[in-house]
């Protein structure tokens, strides 16, 4: 029986490690991670990024995965190529699903003063995290949070707040953590909620996400 090949896409910023630990059964599938492009120009539309991310599938019929800003992407490259499925995690089917902050974000252009340069230059700002918990925090950016050019800090930004899908497409798959502080449960409709799941429950919640997947490709078989 030939393998199912799964894409995966990680979250604004982040790198592929964020999927170190999603297990799935190796007999039926095989996983694949797409790494962040750097923007060709900060005026790059999200299609012809998601083009360019396309152009890394080499499976016709894939199921596409993305995290947040990944969750994005893929619901834009599954409006290129045919693929099998998407599934998306703690992330957002529309612009409607957008919190109320963010789209405030959005309005008044208040983006534009997101702190890129520290998550690019996080190590010399590492003696302003104070307690444990920020030190620890400050620990997990380092390790997951890798991308760090400006000009794809404030491309991608941009366009998580500019997003133009005003409804969602068919059969998405959607996975949630109900305690997600970016994007808050009670803005998000017909997803799969996972208790006491965050924003980074990719991380903490890996297994039972794991589980979630296989079922979910299962079904499509």
């Amino acid at each position: 029986m030939p393998k199912t090949h799964l894409y995966f896409v990680p979250g604004l910023a982040a790198n592929t490690k964020i999927f170190e630990r999603i297990s799935l059964p190796e007999e039926h599938f095989e996983l694949h991670f797409l790494d962040w492009l750097i923007p060709t120009s900060i005026n790059e539309t999200i299609q012809e990024y998601a083009q360019r991310l396309c152009a890394k599938i080499q499976h016709k019929n894939s199921i596409l995965i993305g995290v947040s800003f990944g969750g994005i992407m893929v619901q834009e490259m599954s409006k290129i190529i045919d693929c099998k499925k998407v599934i998306i995690i703690s992330s957002i089917k529309s612009n409607k699903e957008l919190p109320k902050r963010l789209r405030l974000a959005q309005l008044t252009k208040a983006y534009k003063l997101f702190p890129s340069k520290v998550i690019a230059n996080i190590e010399n700002y590492e003696h302003y995290f104070f307690n444990d918990y920020l030190k620890k925090r400050a620990e997990l950016y380092k390790i997951y949070l890798s991308i760090r050019d400006k000009d794809y800090l404030q491309w991608a930004i941009y366009n998580v707040l500019h997003w133009q899908q005003k409804e969602p497409l068919k059969d998405i798959t959607h996975i949630h953590g109900k305690k997600d502080e970016v994007f808050p449960i009670k803005y998000i409709k017909n997803s799969i909620e996972i208790e006491n799941g965050t924003h980074v429950m990719i991380l903490n919640k890996a297994k039972t996400i794991s589980k979630i997947l296989e079922k979910e490709c299962f079904l499509m078989d």
